[in-house]
């Protein structure tokens, strides 16, 4: 004679159920299907201890076994490489080690040093001095063509003629002198002319104008000089 099949009771209630039924007809909870792998288990844990906690009792166990064999392995890797970071501080040679000392306790030659630096410390000579801006001389019994920049009485004396053609010098002008009027028969006596260059044609002495105006002299203009 075959032996009954055991009762299946509801796992929060323990009230007993049909086969085939969801849902407990006592606390309404969810009853665990049957024919599955969890049914089974729950049919072996039943018939050994006498109470079923519930179906979810085998997820929460498969996690709590993949995470025990996951911490494992990790501890497996960690002590391996443990071990090859030790082999490997093991490996140093002490001949290494003492080469290394004696190359950063070699000391350094000074003497090549000390005359670099003696030499590119020596003061330069001190640069020529630049060389005065002094008055141009009109050429001695030339006649020829200049540029006026202005004409000063020689009532003033000469001085003033001299500071004016010093400011042209200084604003950049070449060849810049000062003339008696009274010693050129081309000249009006009684003035002292400001000239600036030397030409030999009128032409020469009116491509120079432009340099004259840009310096601030509006009203230079070309001149011919006689002794």
């Amino acid at each position: 004679m075959a032996a009954p099949e055991p009762e299946e009771r509801c796992p929060r209630c323990e009230t007993p159920y049909n086969p085939g039924q969801e849902y407990c007809l006592e606390c309404g909870s969810r009853l665990p299907a049957r024919g599955g792998m969890a049914a089974r288990l729950g049919t072996v844990w039943r018939r050994r201890l006498g109470w079923y906690p519930g179906d979810w009792i085998w997820p929460s166990l498969l996690a709590l076994i993949v995470a025990a064999a996951a911490g494992a392995a990790s501890a497996l890797w960690l002590a391996d490489r443990s071990s090859a970071n030790d082999q490997t501080v093991v490996a140093t040679s002490p001949r290494a080690t003492s080469l290394q000392q004696t190359t950063q306790t070699a000391p350094e030659p000074t003497t090549a040093t000390a005359t670099t630096q003696t030499t590119a410390t020596a003061p330069a000579p001190p640069p020529p001095p630049p060389p005065a801006k002094t008055l141009a001389l009109w050429p001695a019994g030339r006649t020829g063509w200049t540029v006026v920049l202005d004409s000063l009485p020689s009532s003033n004396g000469r001085a003033p003629a001299t500071a004016e053609a010093r400011q042209a010098l200084h604003l950049g002008l070449k060849k810049v002198g000062v003339l008696d009027s009274a010693q050129f028969s081309s000249l009006h006596p009684g003035y002292y002319v400001v000239f600036f260059g030397v030409y030999s044609s009128q032409a020469a002495a009116q491509s120079s104008i432009i340099d004259a105006h840009q310096k601030g002299y509006g009203g230079a203009y070309p001149r011919r000089i006689t002794p």
